[in-house]
């Protein structure tokens, strides 16, 4: 009886369903990026996979620094604020809208993980002697002491994190970090610009056809 059953199996045309599935997969997926220097023979799919890789190691990276955060009792972001303050403090004195340009993010998102670190003795502030109406922020000793702490884990973990690059390869991506965050600014920008179109239509990109 099994035997008759695979004979018929096997004599039963493959189903629509199936036959979809095989056709769906050769067909060609649309682009997603039309700059020619980022294309291999007319394909994205090198893109893609460049994309990827980025994401996973953002991930990665957000990963590093959340555990650096941790060791310390702080939050990311508390930890990247902190060690930013240390380090821009070498040039003059640090403002919170410096903090903010330097880190890309909001003036009042700033001010408000500062008032944490205060709180915890990690910064201290004063008045601006330039401007008043602003302030400068300091690392204090105990902000100190435990970013000298964390430094020999954080040599460890950094070195093996970036390992793959050498001086000539660090040195152009370090020149193009800067460039890279302008180009996703204005990428979310338009990408914002378009959701309030699909907001305003309900059908994503039907705006765009009129």
């Amino acid at each position: 009886m099994p035997c008759k059953l695979m004979l018929i199996a096997r004599s039963m045309p493959i189903s629509p369903v199936v036959s979809k599935k095989r056709k769906h997969a050769g067909e060609t997926a649309a682009l997603t990026i039309s700059r020619p220097e980022l294309q291999i023979d007319g394909s994205d799919r090198e893109f893609r996979g460049f994309v990827h890789g980025m994401l996973a190691f953002a991930a990665r990276l957000e990963a590093v620094r959340s555990g650096f955060a941790s060791l310390i009792g702080l939050t990311g972001i508390q930890y990247t604020i902190l060690i930013s303050v240390q380090h821009l403090q070498h040039q003059g004195d640090v403002s919170v809208s410096m903090i903010a340009e330097h880190l890309r993010v909001s003036g009042a998102f700033v001010t408000t993980e500062t008032g944490k670190l205060l709180k915890l003795g990690l910064l201290t502030k004063r008045p601006d002697p330039q401007d008043g109406r602003r302030v400068c922020l300091s690392i204090t000793r105990k902000g100190r002491d435990l970013l000298k702490r964390l430094a020999p884990t954080q040599v460890q973990v950094n070195d093996v994190l970036f390992e793959f690059m050498d001086a000539s390869e660090f040195r152009q991506f370090r020149a193009m970090v800067d460039r890279m965050a302008a180009c996703g600014d204005r990428a979310v920008d338009l990408l914002d610009y378009f959701a309030k179109l699909r907001e305003g239509t309900g059908t994503f990109g039907s705006r765009l056809k009129s």
